[in-house]
């Protein structure tokens, strides 16, 4: 369990730039009341960073959608907020009255409401819950048929439906303060039968990776019924104008929100927690894949595997693209982590551009910065910006692997270039700044300044990195201002 202290979801944890985060540091403030390392001797404030000069034009294009004032109540519907009753098919009646009329908000009252079965959103629709409303998925899964198309961990296919789905929607939403629960860490949830985790060989999973491959055409991907591959809690695929704002997301299957081909996505004051018997993984927070103009902010994750992963596709199913670009990340917490903070990887074979990530704190966390890939996925990460991140604990604080899972030799290594992190303090990790690139391609262009690990194990492990820039680093207290080639 994550202290209080770690953060909340009802506050935004107000962060300082790095070179006051570095002050602050060195006097013994702090703003967790923690014991503080000090400070690089010339933690003086640098030349922001032209590249930051683009922010303002991604958000200028990141405008929530806006719906008609029309009311849709699910209980006019028949919907009974019991616990018990099942209440999709009053769901799907205001859901479809909803956009007939012209779209607007399906509002849901006070109540414990179970549904047996997904929600499909259409465009104008805003899927609004009260601060008391609570939907509750079924764990049972027949009930998430026929399959539909999704992106399943970065490949192509038709498979159960996501508990809510949408695909090429515009204008669509899920406001409020509500609770949304897939229950799939619950006894007797018949998700926890799916499962099929390394290192048991998963038969779906593989068969699916291997029909990529192969370049089977996804009208022939066909799974669901009798395989083994989870649903997200929530997929929009090929959508645009996204809002998420203000509702707990919790239990779910496999990646929680999960948006793929889609653009402008807003996801603000959101909160993603685990199950709480933590018996489901691959329960990532965020998943923006191959999609662009994405913000998340205010918002709060709390799952085993990474709070925010960053992807576009899988390996040969998805060279052609499309990247994901232009994401946002900022003032947001990151409480628990078992995998992975801040991710990019590893499914990038479409490639990764233009992320900046600013003002985020993190409790506990494996892997607080975390770029990873190998030589299976093609595809390239670039122009990735990181300012003002604060780590509390990690196992990893900066890692970036061209070799994830162990895979180097394969003849698809991803390219790594333009990586610059400043301003990040971690008290204590494990290992200190890990970057191991590959002999054939090595990562290029990393930049870190303004970097301050109080306490690590193994300060650094550098290795297949070139035109690497370390500047005010420091580690164990003591200056790390080049990138030796150490292993």
């Amino acid at each position: 369990m994550i202290p209080e202290a770690f953060g909340s979801s009802s506050a935004t944890r107000r962060l300082l730039p790095a070179a006051a985060l570095l002050a602050a540091c060195a006097t013994g403030g702090g703003e967790h009341g923690q014991k503080t390392a000090p400070a690089p001797a010339a933690a003086t404030a640098a030349p922001a960073d032209p590249a930051w000069d683009q922010v303002p034009a991604i958000l200028a294009r990141i405008v929530p959608p806006r719906f008609p004032e029309r009311d849709c109540d699910v209980t006019r519907h028949g919907a009974k907020g019991d616990g018990r009753s099942d209440s999709r098919p009053a769901f799907t009646r205001a859901i479809a009255e909803c956009a007939r009329a012209g779209g607007g908000r399906v509002v849901v009252p006070p109540g414990d409401f179970f549904l047996a079965g997904p929600i499909h959103l259409k465009s104008g629709i805003n899927l609004h819950l009260h601060e008391r409303a609570v939907l509750r998925f079924s764990t049972n899964p027949n009930h998430y048929l026929p399959a539909v198309l999704v992106r399943w961990e970065g490949t192509r296919a038709y498979n159960y439906s996501p508990l809510i789905y949408a695909y090429q929607e515009k204008n669509i939403a899920i406001t409020g303060r509500g609770t949304i629960d897939g229950q799939a860490g619950t006894d007797g949830s018949g998700w926890l039968d799916l499962l099929e985790l390394e290192p048991a060989p998963g038969k779906s999973r593989d068969a699916l990776r291997e029909m990529g491959q192969n370049g089977v055409p996804v009208e022939k991907r066909i799974f669901g019924k009798g395989s083994k591959l989870r649903p997200q809690l929530l997929h929009v695929y090929e959508c645009e104008n996204i809002l998420l704002h203000g509702v707990t997301f919790t239990g779910s299957p496999f990646w929680t929100l999960h948006p793929a081909f889609s653009r402008n996505i807003t996801v603000r004051n959101v909160t993603v927690k685990r199950s709480h018997p933590n018996r489901i993984g691959n329960d990532d927070g965020f998943d923006p894949d191959s999609s662009q103009d994405v913000l998340v902010e205010g918002s709060y994750f709390d799952t085993v595997d990474d709070n925010i992963a960053i992807k576009s596709g899988r390996d040969k199913d998805a060279w052609l693209g499309p990247p994901s670009q232009n994401i946002i990340v900022r003032n947001s917490t990151f409480a628990y982590a078992h995998w992975g903070g801040l991710v990019i990887g590893s499914e990038v074979g479409g490639g990764v551009r233009n992320v900046f990530l600013e003002n985020n704190w993190m409790g506990q966390v494996g892997r607080a910065i975390y770029v990873k890939s190998n030589t299976d996925r093609g595809g390239f990460v670039e122009n990735i910006y990181a300012r003002n991140i604060q780590v509390a604990k990690a196992d990893r604080c900066i890692m970036l692997e061209s070799t994830y899972n162990g895979v180097k030799d394969h003849p698809h290594p991803t390219a790594f270039r333009n990586l610059h992190l400043d301003g990040v303090i971690c008290d204590e990790a494990n290992h200190g700044v890990v970057s191991e690139g590959l002999a054939q391609l090595p990562i290029r262009d990393l930049h870190l300044r303004n970097v301050l690990i109080k306490e690590a194990r193994t300060p650094t492990q550098v290795a297949n990195t070139v035109q690497a820039r370390f500047e005010q680093v420091r580690i164990n207290g003591q200056p790390v201002d080049d990138a030796p080639e150490v292993r």
